[in-house]
């Protein structure tokens, strides 16, 4: 059973003198504000408790490891020549802003990030027979230097090629663009923490192709949990995980991967309470309109639970001088649309034969704690690029 918790702000004093009606609209509504422009979802708590003892925090400890420096060991390339990869060669790193794309043009890069744990990026654009000769590498060099004492832990799509070249390969991917599911995300870092605990030489290595904001994410998330769960002897990991941070992926690109880090921070420190109830979205605002080649945009919105699509709205004509629209999700005999744990809010422009992507914002109902919930710009998927945005 979900723990149910005082609605202590929501009962607080300074709401007694006012009517009913808005006693009862205090007590119903929860209003999670997007600054995007400005996008409010008016969400319903189905059982009017908040989910928090207190306000989630503002995460400052993730922000602050993200901006940590770092060292690395890597290489890249895939001749004979090339260096040892299992050695320590520090390598400069560089701050990304967030829809910045991955710029390295170069081969695989393989190294640590603590004695323990091994980072193996590859780019997106190698070729099939490239890449699998590179885990062919990959497979003889951690062979050579740990025997089978090591475990892949794939965090991109599933790959035969990773499970013909490696003994131990488990499956912990999400989709692309996407902030990990926040469940996930605890029992990827459980099962490094298992496999590393099962025996002292045991080795686990972090696999991603692509985009290196996964790797960010789990070495930021695991470096959290090794400061709750793990013992002092591993202070000098998370010392390593965050200069490897920085020094190899830099500000993470995704505002959605920032926010979960600070869920699953939030979630350690029980500063975050789980609660199963449903909550039940009524309405979205949208306040100030992209502009598109004519000004404006044709907007319309899909909300997914899980990777799951439970609503997509009409399309709303917004002209360049109009400064919010809303989406009412309530209909006859509807009071709103459930909405429990992870959610993905998607809003897109229409175009006549396809769709272009205005935001995207992901966050998990277990967070929702406060009226108001206010998120800049910055701290959306797509708009933070600001390319459709009016000066």
């Amino acid at each position: 059973m979900p723990q149910k918790l005082p609605c202590s702000r929501l009962g607080s004093s300074n709401h007694r003198n006012t009517s009913s009606l808005d006693e009862l609209t205090i007590n119903l509504l929860y209003r999670i504000s997007f600054t995007i422009w400005h996008v409010a979802l008016y969400i319903e708590n189905a059982s009017v408790k908040h989910t928090h003892d207190e306000p989630v925090n503002n995460g400052q400890e993730v922000k602050k490891m993200l901006r940590s420096t770092s060292y690395t060991s890597g290489f890249a390339g895939g001749g004979a020549d090339d260096r040892d990869p299992l050695t320590s060669q520090p390598r400069a790193g560089g701050g990304r802003s967030c829809a910045a794309p991955e710029t390295n043009g170069g081969g695989m890069d393989l190294g640590y990030v603590t004695e323990r744990i091994i980072a193996m990026w590859f780019p997106a654009v190698m070729s099939r027979n490239q890449y699998r000769h590179a885990q062919r590498q990959a497979a003889i060099m951690l062979g050579n230097k740990h025997g089978d004492n090591y475990m892949v832990f794939n965090l991109s799509e599933p790959k035969r090629v990773l499970r013909n070249e490696h003994k131990h390969v488990k499956e912990v991917g999400w989709a692309i663009e996407l902030a990990p599911p926040l469940e996930r995300l605890c029992s990827v870092c459980k099962d490094i923490d298992s496999w590393l605990a099962g025996d002292q030489h045991r080795i686990a290595v972090l696999h991603v192709r692509g985009n290196k904001d996964k790797l960010g994410v789990i070495v930021a998330a695991y470096m959290h949990y090794s400061s709750i769960c793990g013992n002092a002897e591993q202070a000098l990991d998370r010392f390593s995980m965050r200069k490897f941070l920085d020094d190899n992926v830099g500000p993470l690109r995704l505002p959605s991967n920032k926010r979960y880090v600070d869920y699953f921070a939030g979630l350690l420190s029980h500063n975050i309470k789980i609660n199963a109830a449903p909550m039940y979205l009524t309405h979205v605002t949208v306040l100030g309109a992209p502009t598109f080649q004519n000004g404006g945009c044709r907007a319309f919105l899909k909300i997914y639970e899980g990777h799951t699509p439970v609503y997509t709205s009409g399309v709303y004509s917004v002209s360049d001088g109009i400064q919010q629209f809303t989406v009412n999700v309530t209909t006859e005999g509807r009071k709103g649309l459930p909405l429990r744990g992870d959610i993905l809010v998607k809003c897109y422009h229409r175009r006549e034969e396809s769709r272009e992507p205005i935001f995207a914002c992901q966050f998990h109902t277990c967070a929702v704690a406060d009226h108001t919930l206010s998120f800049t710009r910055q701290e959306l998927d797509i708009a933070c690029n600001g390319k459709f945005i009016s000066p």
